[in-house]
């Protein structure tokens, strides 16, 4: 008697455990994204549990020795009305941060709606966003930000409203072209043929295609945030002091270079440090999921 053996499909979650594992096999292949990925972790770490870091109140003005040199009690020196630089430079990271997540999630929330409604809508509608993208994205980023920030006047929300603002378009324009590529598959012709309305198609099967390289642009801009949050508060744009920001140590620290270079050390280290970061995490998640770029580094 012939035994026939069934073979059973692989459950869900077995199958997300495997994919799991490929991917952290093929990350740890990267050295430039495991560096990258430490470097993400040290700085978010570092904003997270700043208050356990810091040794002096980083707002607090002190009547001691100003722009003084680093010390036991100074680790990276004093600023020019003495406040302690390291503990500055601590605490001045969550800002950037905090601008880069919630400027980009909302861009991404939004830009990803917009993009679907484009990619799989009406011709007009689409040629109608596809207008409103292009003028928003016609303003050079720096000067658009300068604009809008001096009618709404400097302040954290500004800066995350204009950076969402102007980085809306590019995510809303790949989530576009990625759901008018999928919106004629085959797969999407057999679930309309079946009776499958818009509403499923965009949720099953046109938005996790597009999520994944979203989400690695995403990753790959936060040092464009960064920079662009740290230079509107370098020209005294972003938020307002005594509140520590990496762009403001280093505004203090253009002025007084003369006297002292930590106040530059302090806030440009920490911009170079998570510029680099994001971009190797980013650059290997590219390299990782997508086939075409896909190489052992």
């Amino acid at each position: 008697m012939v035994s026939v053996e069934v073979i059973r499909p692989e459950p869900n979650d077995a199958m997300a455990s495997g994919a799991f594992r490929n991917f952290l096999q093929q990350f740890r292949k990267s050295r430039v994204g495991v560096l990258g990925a430490v470097l993400v972790i040290l700085i978010a770490a570092t904003a997270i549990f700043a208050p356990l870091l810091i040794t002096h109140d980083p707002i607090r003005i002190m009547v001691g020795p100003r722009l003084a040199a680093p010390s036991l009690d100074f680790l990276l020196g004093t600023d020019h009305l003495g406040r302690d630089t390291f503990s500055r430079a601590i605490v001045g990271g969550r800002i950037p941060l905090l601008v880069a997540f919630a400027s980009l999630g909302s861009s991404l929330a939004v830009g990803l709606v917009l993009g679907l409604i484009a990619g799989f809508g009406p011709r007009w509608l689409d040629n109608l966003l596809l207008l409103v993208f292009d003028t928003i994205r016609s303003f050079p980023s720096i000067i658009f930000a300068l604009a809008m920030i001096a009618l709404l006047g400097p302040s954290l929300a500004s800066v995350i409203l204009v950076i969402a603002i102007t980085s809306m378009p590019i995510y809303a324009r790949v989530v576009r072209t990625q759901t008018e590529a999928l919106r004629s598959s085959e797969y999407v012709a057999a679930e309309r043929s079946m009776g499958a309305g818009t509403t499923r198609i965009l949720a099953v099967h046109i938005l996790p295609n597009v999520l994944g390289p979203l989400l690695i642009l995403v990753s790959m801009d936060v040092p464009a945030v960064i920079a662009v949050e740290a230079g509107l508060s370098f020209l005294g744009m972003g938020v307002r002091p005594p509140t520590p920001d990496w762009g403001a140590i280093l505004n203090d620290g253009y002025s007084y270079i003369n006297q002292t270079p930590w106040l530059v050390i302090a806030g440009g280290i920490p911009i170079v440090l998570a510029t680099l970061g994001f971009t190797f995490l980013g650059e290997s998640l590219r390299d990782i999921f997508d086939p075409k770029l896909r190489k052992d580094l």
